[in-house]
């Protein structure tokens, strides 16, 4: 039987004893229907992972006891920096839900110019915050131990004038004609996804400067969200850990 696994955003030691969040606890309580007894796996994203036994449940409060921990390493050898314009409604949710399972280890929201979505600061940090508590839910299922960096949302021209390379970068551009091999990639990758309407031109010609390569998947158009995981994959698969 697979036990629960808990994200604790607190330094978590043998022999303590620890209260679960409001709304972890309140779901454990009232969804899982927790009892005194129950065994739990406890992890505060520093790679290890601690047994855990629930100590009380009083009424949306849970206590649970902290026992031996060990270090799982269940993080990609290939560091993958998703850059993904911010798409509408919730489609954002599903992009950093499946790059979480899927081994990437930051993931930058930028607002082109042909992006839909328009965030104040205020809205920026918000849904940054937002979006923290989806990874969180999805490393809580996938096994990771470490939590994804989710940057707060700004313009893609900020983020291509501040960010210095740290590995390979490429740029998905659906009309690119590859004439060549594969590029190479090593134990860094950026990848950067377009909003709906794809990139404007000056855009296309910031990513060239910036150091970014394009790179093409198939013959057809993909949606942004399917674009981002379709890329993930296919780099985790040819150069990560996703393997049969």
């Amino acid at each position: 039987m697979r036990l629960t696994r808990i994200y604790v955003d607190a330094a978590l030691s043998p022999g303590s004893v620890v209260d679960l969040p409001a709304a972890t606890a309140a779901h454990l309580a009232k969804v899982l229907r927790a009892r005194s007894g129950d065994e739990l796996v406890l992890f505060s994203g520093d790679g290890r992972e601690f047994a855990g036994t629930v100590e009380s449940v009083r009424g949306s409060r849970v206590t649970v006891a902290v026992a031996d921990g060990r270090a799982v390493d269940r993080e990609s050898p290939l560091a993958v920096t998703l850059v993904q314009c911010t798409p509408r409604g919730d489609r954002m949710d599903f992009i950093v839900q499946k790059a979480t399972e899927l081994g990437v280890a930051r993931i930058v929201p930028v607002l082109s110019q042909r992006s839909v979505v328009r965030l104040d600061p205020a809205q920026a940090e918000s849904k940054a915050l937002h979006w923290r508590a989806v990874a969180v839910s999805a490393c809580e299922q996938c096994g990771r131990n470490r939590l994804p960096i989710i940057e707060i949302p700004r313009p893609l021209i900020h983020y291509l004038g501040d960010a210095p390379a740290t590995g390979t970068r490429l740029l998905l551009e659906p009309e690119f004609r590859s004439c060549g091999a594969a590029p190479e990639v090593g134990a860094a990758v950026e990848i950067a996804i377009g909003p709906e309407g794809g990139f404007a031109a000056d855009e296309l010609e910031a990513f060239r400067i910036s150091g970014f390569g394009a790179v093409r998947l198939g013959p057809r158009v993909l949606r942004t969200e399917t674009a981002a995981i379709a890329a993930v994959t296919w780099l985790q698969s040819r150069f990560g850990d996703l393997q049969a």
